[in-house]
């Protein structure tokens, strides 16, 4: 029997808006009990979302009804297509990013797919989006990056699924808690992630780049300071963050649009966003999920998994304006 059948923000100056409809304020109420679902209590509901997917069992008391579904941009029947329709088995790598405060929960992750249901399953890397509304699923944002998706403008990078799945885990960096007194605001977190995506659209390498001197950047599994050739002598060496944006990535990207912050974890300093690098020279676009652990208003460590779109493509929740707009939404 088929599978089937078992079944913008404040402060102007940075460029920043509130652009979701119905928005709740960025702070609590004061002496307003915490929601319900804290951080172990999301990061279940990534784990109970994935082996539905993998069962393909649609239980009404885990979906709402008018669930929202979208797989690389795509808004499809829930429950049907995309990885549902083949998924097998949850991989090993699970980067949960729980915010309490908007009842969201961000993943990146692994599983494993096979969609004929012969031959070897193949690892697909995940970004994911789940919004938890009265003790259901709403909303369903994701990404796959499947073995034949182009990985780098090259494509020389091992699959990408692969490559995220032999990190294992995330770093225990990320799993830091930061003092409570050196907490920034979820304002201020987002505006330095923000501050990522404006200097790297059209990037002279004269822009404002808040990394630490000791920040990695992952790219599909791969640490891409490593063994990077200095553009001066030639000679492959590690390079910084900042200086791989000064010397580097100059004139890369074009424009870095619908910028779409979904999930903020105070406690431990992380900001996951959703977003479109577009390459008008080579007329390409990356549709990219990515986090960065930021500590004392810098940026230590940043992780993302992309896949080439279609130029110019939406993300399937913003509207025409949004999609094209270089300001940050804040998705609630």
């Amino acid at each position: 029997m088929h599978r089937l059948a078992r079944a913008m923000l404040s402060a102007a100056a940075f460029g920043l808006a509130a652009l979701t409809a119905g928005s709740a304020p960025a702070q609590p109420t004061p002496g307003a009990p915490e929601p319900a679902c804290q951080r172990a209590c999301l990061e279940s509901w990534v784990d109970k979302y994935l082996a539905a997917m993998r069962d393909q069992t649609i239980d009404p008391a885990l979906f709402a009804r008018d669930i929202k579904f979208t797989e690389n941009g795509v808004r499809l029947p829930f429950g049907k297509e995309g990885l549902w329709h083949g998924m097998t088995a949850i991989g090993t790598y699970k980067f949960y990013i729980p915010d309490t405060e908007t009842q969201q929960v961000a993943f990146i992750g692994t599983v494993r797919e096979n969609t004929r249901g012969t031959g070897e399953d193949t690892i697909v890397a995940i970004a994911l989006r789940l919004k938890i509304l009265d003790g259901r699923i709403t909303e369903i944002e994701q990404l796959a990056m499947r073995p034949d998706t182009a990985n780098s403008s090259a494509n020389a990078w091992p699959p990408t699924g692969e490559s995220v799945e032999k990190m294992g885990a995330p770093n225990p960096m990320f799993l830091e808690a930061i003092p409570p007194s050196k907490r920034a605001s979820r304002e201020e977190l987002i505006k330095v992630g923000n501050y990522y995506f404006a200097g790297l659209q059209r990037n002279d390498g004269k822009g404002y780049y808040p990394f630490t001197d000791d920040c990695i950047r992952f790219e599909n599994g791969v640490d891409v300071l490593a063994g990077r050739p200095d553009p001066k002598t030639g000679e492959r060496k590690r390079m910084t963050c900042k200086g791989q944006f000064e010397t580097n990535l100059k004139g890369i990207v074009t424009r870095i649009r619908d910028r779409r912050f979904v999930a903020v974890d105070r406690e431990r300093g992380i900001v996951f966003a959703f977003g479109f690098f577009d390459h008008h020279q080579i007329n390409w676009t990356w549709q990219i999920a990515e986090l960065f652990r930021i500590e004392d208003g810098k940026i230590r460590r940043i992780e993302a998994v992309f896949l080439r779109a279609p130029f110019g493509t939406n993300s399937g929740w913003s509207t025409y304006e949004q999609g094209m707009s270089e300001e940050a939404q804040v998705v609630r």
